[in-house]
Parts: structure tokens; C-alpha cells; sequence
């Protein structure tokens, strides 16, 4: 299937993989309405580089790159290695959920640029 990118505050699909990649909980949501699958909170960019960034689209590029470097040690990169099986093991479409009123610069973008870039296997 695909995998694709949403606010969590807006999304509400079903019959789809629910994967929050934030590292904290998303202010005013609850369990309930969140409705995840998995919450993969070791994936998010470290506190350190998130402050530095502070959703300043000026930065979005050298945030990337720091991110992939973060991903590829750790706890990150473990992260990472979850959500990629998830996308092979599943039929259904992935939807990368995330809090930032930004939908174009954040850590769920470069997530999703990594998945899509990623081979399912022949069945």
C-alpha cells in the first residue's frame, strides 16, 4: 500500500495504520479519538535538534539531514526498522500522524520521504 501524512487533530480515517511519530502526546487528544496502532514516540527528532529547528521552514533543509543522521543510531534507528516492517507487513496504507501545525516541514515529512523509498516484497 502507500503511506501518507497527517494532522493528528484532523485525521480520523479507519481501516488504516495509525502510527503517531511525535515524542510527546499531542495536547487535547485522548486515547480514545487518537485511535493509533502504534505510537513509535523513539522516532521523533531528539530534544536538542527539535528545539534548534523550532518549525522554522528557513532550517527545514539542514533539519532533515540532522534528522536522517539521528535515525540512523539508537533508539531511532530501532524506531525506524519498527516503522519500515510495519509498512512491508501490512496491506493496509500507513498514515503518519503527527502534531505540528506546519504540514510541510516536519519530521513526519522526512519519515515518509525514507518509507516511500522503500521496496515491499513480491508475494
Amino acid at each position: 500500500m502507500s503511506c501518507k501524512i497527517e494532522r493528528i487533530y484532523e485525521s480520523d480515517e479507519q481501516d488504516v495504520i495509525r502510527v503517531l511519530v511525535d515524542g510527546v502526546w499531542p495536547r487535547g487528544i485522548s486515547k480514545d479519538k487518537a485511535n493509533l496502532d502504534y505510537w513509535l514516540k523513539e522516532i521523533a527528532p531528539s530534544s536538542s535538534l527539535r528545539k534548534w529547528f523550532n518549525h522554522d521552514e528557513d532550517k527545514f533543509s539542514s533539519f532533515k539531514e540532522k534528522y536522517k543522521q539521528e535515525l540512523k543510531s539508537g533508539e531511532q534507528q530501532e524506531a525506524l526498522e519498527k516503522l519500515k516492517e510495519i509498512y512491508k507487513n501490512n496491506d493496509k496504507q500507513i498514515v503518519l500522524l503527527y502534531g505540528a501545525k506546519d504540514e510541510k516541514h516536519n519530521q513526519a515529512v522526512v519519515l515518509k520521504e525514507i518509507i516511500d523509498h522503500q521496496k515491499k516484497p513480491k508475494t
